[in-house]
């Protein structure tokens, strides 16, 4: 089980993941959470509820599309403000993995 420090962390990036995934294509939801649970563990009860607000935030938008089997999947894509918060977060990450690693580097 993840102790609180490492659940902070992975909240803290996953809005910076959710537009990463989302910046390959469209995708529906179950998939986006699917792939993030993979990834870092992180359940949709907490993937779904940050969906809903980065949508309102303008960072996604969202249409429906027929599905092969079933009922028609709500798929969501960037918006402009998506992929410029992207970029932005993107930046910010490098910056701040490059000052942690040579933080750990220079605790060796």
């Amino acid at each position: 089980m993840a102790d609180a420090g490492e659940v902070q962390l992975k909240r803290g990036v996953l809005e910076l993941c959710v537009l990463a995934f989302l910046s390959r294509g469209d995708n529906y939801a179950y998939e986006i959470a699917t792939y993030l649970a993979q990834e870092i563990d992180m359940g949709e009860g907490t993937i779904y509820p940050l969906m809903r607000r980065m949508q309102g935030d303008d960072l996604l938008e969202d249409y429906l599309a027929e599905s092969p089997s079933g009922p028609p999947r709500r798929y969501y894509r960037l918006t402009r403000a998506g992929r410029a918060r992207l970029a932005e977060q993107r930046a910010t990450w490098e910056r701040f993995s490059r000052s942690i690693d040579r933080i750990l580097k220079a605790a060796r």
